[in-house]
């Protein structure tokens, strides 16, 4: 297991640029991908982009690609989420969640994101 803990949460204009980050403390052997996740209110929580821990790959979710870029420092064990280009409807709280060997997850607690028209 884990511990996931986000920051970089706060205010940004439409059209403006924010990022989030998400630390992982505990033991990362057995990581198998990092990826954000968010819940506007009265949605569902959806996904938003993720990165293989072993490589390159990344996938997105079809509204934030070529607007959200995610990245990781295994070093610093910190993935972020770079978002541009912000939208009205990218406001949610944004979650950092951790895949494990055996589908095993664990989920931050979350950092808001509110955007100002």
């Amino acid at each position: 297991q884990v511990r996931l803990v986000e920051s970089g949460g706060g205010v940004v204009q439409a059209g403006g640029s924010l990022r989030v980050s998400c630390t992982i403390y505990g033991r990362t052997a057995d990581m198998v991908a990092m990826s954000w996740f968010r819940q506007a209110p009265g949605k569902e929580r959806e996904f938003v982009a993720r990165t293989w821990w072993n490589g390159a790959a990344t996938d997105y979710a079809d509204f934030g690609r070529g607007r959200f870029t995610i990245t990781k420092d295994t070093a610093l064990l910190t993935v972020y989420l770079q978002m541009d280009s912000r939208k009205p409807e990218d406001a949610a709280i944004y979650y950092c969640n951790a895949l494990r060997f055996g589908d095993a997850e664990d989920w931050g607690q979350g950092t808001q994101v509110t955007v100002s028209s």
